[in-house]
Parts: structure tokens; sequence; C-alpha cells
């Protein structure tokens, strides 16, 4: 019976349509920005640069706040064609010893809103070499530019201790280098601008920059097998 009622109803409709005084195509909707895969506990990127490839792996399970805002520009592809953009070297330890530095450079047509500012004494994730860490002004203004450690650098690390404001809160470090750590040491060689830059970081920008091809999620590998007892 219903499908009687479909075939003996599409002619009415037809002649209902055609009767009917012409209207204007309905607007499109806006599209729906993609929908993100679940994260896990570790979730690996792979930032593809014209010098090589960086893997890192950012650690959910302990940092959620700056790993899922750093996912985001990842699924929305607004980290692809940025830029290595400075190198700070440190002129103490053994080199290499201090940052690079990448990001959106506070491009308003693909920066998010800031996130909240998770110190190291809540995460538990050290300011290591291979370290990722975002990179602020105040606690809470972090967005899109982050830097990768070449040394271990604790006075990066919130200390709770210190009457500094600064101090306190540190740095929010979320992930770190898994492979690549070669092609990172190749961004810090490569050559820089003795003019460019203002205040503390003049000297310390990339000339030219390196460009980021592509940032994107990648399959992280299975986990060892556990050894018969």
């Amino acid at each position: 019976m219903k499908r009687r009622f479909a075939l003996f109803a599409l002619p009415a409709l037809v002649l209902l349509t055609a009767a009917a005084p012409p209207r204007k195509a309905p607007a499109r909707p806006a599209p729906k920005p993609p929908v993100s895969a679940p994260l896990g506990d570790v979730v690996r990127v792979a930032m593809v640069t014209t010098l090589g490839t960086i893997e890192v792996e950012l650690d959910h399970k302990h940092a959620p706040i700056t790993t899922e805002n750093f996912v985001r520009y990842v699924d929305l592809k607004r980290f692809d064609g940025m830029n290595f953009y400075r190198v700070m070297r440190l002129p103490w330890g053994t080199p290499p010893n201090g940052i690079i530095q990448t990001g959106l450079s506070g491009d308003p047509t693909k920066v998010l809103k800031p996130i909240a500012h998770e110190p190291t004494s809540q995460t538990g994730i050290l300011h290591k070499a291979g370290t990722l860490s975002m990179a602020r002004n105040a606690p809470g203004t972090a967005t899109a530019d982050f830097s990768i450690l070449l040394s271990d650098l604790e006075g990066f690390d919130a200390d709770p201790k210190s009457t500094n404001p600064e101090l306190q809160a540190g740095y929010a470090a979320f992930g770190r280098v898994v492979s690549g750590m070669d092609v990172v040491r190749k961004i810090y060689d490569s050559p820089l601008s003795p003019t460019k830059g203002m205040g503390l970081l003049k000297g310390q920008m990339l000339d030219p920059p390196i460009k980021v091809l592509t940032v994107r999620r990648v399959a992280s590998p299975p986990p060892a097998p556990v050894p018969a007892p």
C-alpha cells in the first residue's frame, strides 16, 4: 500500500512543482569542520619540512588541553605552510644548546583562541632535549607557536617555590620528538639574520626560514611484544 501511494503521489508532486512560482535556490550551508578521530593517551604527528620529517608524540594523557589544541590545528591543516622562523642558541653548555621555534606567528586568519596554561608541575612533563613546548606571553595566552628543545632546559619548568610569577608558571611542555632529531639539528644549524627581529629576538631569526610543508596525524607503532616468562 505504501509503495502504491508513493507511485501515485509522484505525478501530483510534479504538477504542484510546475504550477508553483519559481523560487530562489536555498543557500548552501557552511561546510562543517572535519570530524576529529578520538585521541588516545599518545598522539603521533609527522611534520614534513623542506629539510626532512620530524615525528613527534603528544602526551594527551598528561597534557590534554595543550595536545587537543595542537591536534585541532593539525586536523584543520592550519599548520601546513608555516615556517620554522627562530633559533635560540644559548651561549653556555655543550652545543647544541637552545631551541628552534615555529608556528603561525599570530596570523589572524589561522590562529584559534588562546588555551589554559598546563605547567610542568601539573603535567610532570619536563623540558628535556627533544621536548615540545608552547610559546606564550603571559600564562594562558598560548595559541599555535611552539618550540623544540635541543638540550635539557630546566629553567623552562615551573618553579612553584619562586616568587617570580613567570618562573612559577614556566612553559607548557606537551610532547617529544621520536624521530627526526637530525632534522631538528639541521634547522638549529641554519643561517640566522644578524639584523632581523626585535629586542631579544634580534639575531635569532632564520634567514631564510625553513618551510613546513604538511603536518598530519600518523599511526603509532604497535606496542612491543611482552617477552614470555
